[in-house]
């Protein structure tokens, strides 16, 4: 675990299954990081991508103020991601223009415990290029992603998962979205 946590003190990336599909991981709070992975995905760093966090004492951490429902969505049986307002010490570029950040408290047997020891957020995101489908086994990620990371956890390589999380928008007043069933 230590080598793991000295890979994203350093602002590298590793590539992980999560509790969904297999994705890319990075410091959140590292711009450099949070950079590096838009360059890898040839993706526009206009579209925002997930944190995760270990439990609702970070979550608290980084959006001080919660909407009184939070709780509905974030302990749902199905990975839940929510796109909450005003993060605070969250890499500027993984907060999208509006001032809103996705984020999702992850329940996984590898990435909750990495999130709890490194102690703070990492950025999720699909293992694919930007515009490309999602991997839903590691066999199914590029050669380009895999030979961009620093790091692969070799957890879960032939299982299959292709549920991505649900995404929902929650305001302060509680009135819900839903962006993505």
């Amino acid at each position: 675990m230590k080598n793991l946590l000295k890979i994203l003190e350093d602002g590298k990336l590793l590539l992980s299954p999560t509790d969904t599909i297999w994705g890319i991981l990075c410091d959140a709070t590292n711009a450099y990081a949070v950079d590096k992975v838009y360059q890898l995905k040839k993706r526009s760093d206009s579209k925002a991508m997930i944190c995760m966090v270990s439990d609702l004492e970070m979550l608290k951490k980084y959006i001080p103020k919660l909407p009184v429902n939070i709780k509905k969505y974030i302990y749902c049986d199905r990975p839940t991601t929510v796109i909450l307002s005003n993060p605070i010490a969250i890499a500027s570029n993984a907060i999208a223009e509006e001032k809103t950040v996705a984020i999702r408290i992850v329940n996984h047997h590898f990435c909750t415990p990495l999130i709890s020891a490194f102690g703070k957020p990492l950025i999720s995101t699909s293992a694919n290029l930007s515009g490309h489908d999602h991997p839903k086994k590691y066999a199914d990620i590029s050669e380009e992603i895999i030979s961009g990371v620093d790091y692969i956890i070799k957890q879960d390589i032939d299982k299959v998962n292709d549920k991505v999380s649900r995404i929902i928008k929650l305001e302060k007043t509680g009135k819900t979205t839903l962006i993505r069933a």
